[in-house]
């Protein structure tokens, strides 16, 4: 046979696009030859799936006549238009009567929306709006200043047109919710399918939280729901706002990653960009507190992993920036620049950050001397500690601020008792904050106040899932719930809209996140103190598994080590002791 190839290039692109057998095994090249050796390609790290809507929320049809069988686009499809036309909803828009359909796919995603056409008498495409939202409100509102719905960092609310008789596919967005309208006059649409394009990575949830309240258990997987949805390409605060990597969000996120996920190459990706963009002396993110971050961040992340490779490559920065953090002191203070923050809430209070910001620089210098004596720093560690030692002859006043007085807690400056009795259970969960509550809770366990802890998990972060949340939200406050309508509902008259009435700062009314990252604190920290593993030796290699069931029965869970998963059951005996039994795999050693 004659191969009719004009070169050897083309002969040889032939022979490495022939799959062949070899010993059993089939052996293909990837690309097809059509491509250049040279032509770069970018691997996408997630995975798709098509989601059927749960339930159709609301249409505009009165007469009865504008939309017919909407209940078909509740039935599972195959996005493949056909020739069958059987089985679709058609949306007729005749007379000034503009028909429009709300759906409701049950689960916060991230992704778009797949529409199936079928074969309407008009061949020309047809305009539709498309709107996402996060909640009910938001997939009904328009862009405007007084709701706040926006189109910032994602297209949620967009015209488009469709196709006769096919598929189009379009949408990049953290949804719920979708509602799609007819733009022209006199067009008649039909829609065999209406699909959720959910985006995420496909990867196993290795670590696990269950116990006698299901209220906890929930909270626990909608936290490392959360954050499993922000794991795209790299690490986002929101997936629907900003979809940016903040480095001080991270941290909790970070933590729940450690506890449900392990290992996953987003934190070292999404760590190593905030580096790579932010040359010393600028702050990441231009905040002082999110490059503190970013050493804790990697405490906290050799502490889990053990990778000391990779804590090697950060060492020639990590130097530099603790050189940059001791030259912000002075008279024993912290003299911080650049944005001066803790979170949104404490924003306007700067004595509460300047106590906030003196306890960060406590704890991350001591951090930074952690990880130089790991890295044969022994001159910068010196130095660390010895700023630090300064520093603490100095204690700041919280101001009243929660997120300051568990920062001083943290970092030994206040003792956890006086910081938890005189400020943070002032009020029980009043003033708590999705992101830092996550420190506040910290303080409590330090305490030793597990039961104040687990109410304010169960009232604070259940109160969102009484709701409707599937997310947990950018911020959040208890007094918004007093006459509110959940985010799954139409807000009926005489009813708050718990999305677009409330908020302030950057998350004002619907611009605010309902799945925001930096909320996810109660799955690691139910992971650390209830089922009770702390990390004592880099790697894994010893933990300890302390419970504190507080007024739990019983607490069953697992914890991804790098040598593989820890299985860990404790439950209360009649005398009231802690049976627990404990599996945990070869390397790793655990202390009781």
């Amino acid at each position: 046979m004659k191969l009719n190839c004009t070169s050897v290039k083309q002969y040889l692109y032939f022979i490495g696009f022939l799959i062949f057998t070899c010993s059993g095994s089939v052996i293909a090249q990837k690309l097809p030859p059509v491509f250049d050796q040279n032509t770069q390609f970018q691997k996408d790290s997630r995975v798709r799936q098509y989601l059927t809507p749960k339930r159709i929320v609301w249409t505009s049809d009165k007469s009865g006549k504008s939309i017919v069988n909407v209940q078909s686009l509740l039935i599972p499809g195959n996005g493949q238009a056909d020739l069958v036309h059987k089985n679709f909803c058609t949306l007729i828009s005749k007379d000034g009567d503009i028909p429009g359909i709300l759906l409701d796919f049950g689960m916060e995603i991230q992704g778009g929306i797949q529409l199936v056409t079928d074969q309407p008498a008009n061949q020309k495409p047809i305009r539709v709006r498309i709107r996402f939202g996060e909640s009910v409100s938001e997939a009904m509102s328009d862009i405007d200043t007084i709701q706040g719905a926006t189109n910032d960092h994602a297209m949620r609310d967009f015209t488009t047109q469709v196709p006769w008789l096919g598929t189009m596919q379009v949408g990049n967005s953290g949804f719920r919710f979708a509602r799609i309208d007819l733009v022209d006059t006199d067009r008649e649409l039909q829609l065999k399918e209406v699909r959720a394009i959910f985006e995420y990575r496909d990867i196993p949830y290795l670590g696990s939280f269950k116990s006698n309240d299901e209220r906890l258990n929930r909270i626990w997987n909608t936290g490392a729901y959360t954050v499993h949805l922000n794991m795209q390409e790299y690490l986002w605060d929101g997936i629907k706002r900003d979809r940016l990597v903040w480095v001080g969000d991270m941290h909790p996120e970070v933590m729940t990653i450690n506890s449900v996920f392990g290992k996953n190459e987003v934190v070292a990706k999404s760590l190593d960009q905030a580096r790579d963009i932010t040359p010393l002396p600028a702050w990441m993110n231009g905040i002082s507190a999110y490059s503190m971050w970013w050493i804790l961040i990697h405490r906290d992340l050799y502490k889990n992993q053990g990778d000391l490779a990779y804590l090697r490559k950060q060492q020639k920065y990590l130097v530099g920036l603790l050189d940059l953090l001791i030259q912000k002191t002075r008279d024993n203070k912290e003299n911080l620049d650049g944005t001066r923050f803790l979170d949104w809430p404490s924003s306007e209070n700067p004595k509460g950050i300047h106590a906030g910001l003196h306890a960060m620089m406590v704890m991350t210098l001591e951090a930074g001397a952690e990880l130089c004596t790991i890295l044969d720093e022994p001159a910068q560690a010196a130095k660390c500690r010895a700023t630090a030692t300064q520093l603490k002859l100095y204690v700041p006043d919280a101001n009243g601020s929660k997120q300051a007085a568990a920062l001083l807690a943290l970092s030994g400056l206040v003792p956890a008792e006086k910081a938890n009795a005189e400020v943070i259970s002032q009020g029980e969960c009043e003033r708590f904050s999705t992101f830092y509550g996550y420190y506040m809770l910290q303080a409590k366990a330090k305490a030793k106040d597990y039961d104040g802890a687990l109410n304010c998990i169960r009232n604070y972060w259940g109160a969102m899932l009484d709701m409707g949340a599937t997310t947990f939200w950018e911020d959040f406050d208890l007094a918004w719930t007093k006459n509110a309508a959940p985010i799954d509902e139409l807000v009926p008259e005489g009813k708050d809209d718990i999305h677009g009435d409330f908020g302030a700062y950057c998350y004002k009314n619907l611009r605010h996140s309902l799945c925001h990252g930096w909320a996810s604190g109660p799955t690691a920290w139910l992971t650390e103190h209830v089922l009770g593993v702390s990390i004592m030796e880099p790697g894994c290699k010893t933990i300890q598994v302390k419970p504190n069931l507080a007024d739990l029965k019983w607490v069953e869970g697992t914890y991804p080590t790098p040598m593989g998963i820890v299985k860990i059951r404790h439950e209360r005996q009649a005398d009231g002791s802690i049976k627990s039994t404990i599996d945990a795999p070869k390397g790793v050693k655990v202390l009781r």
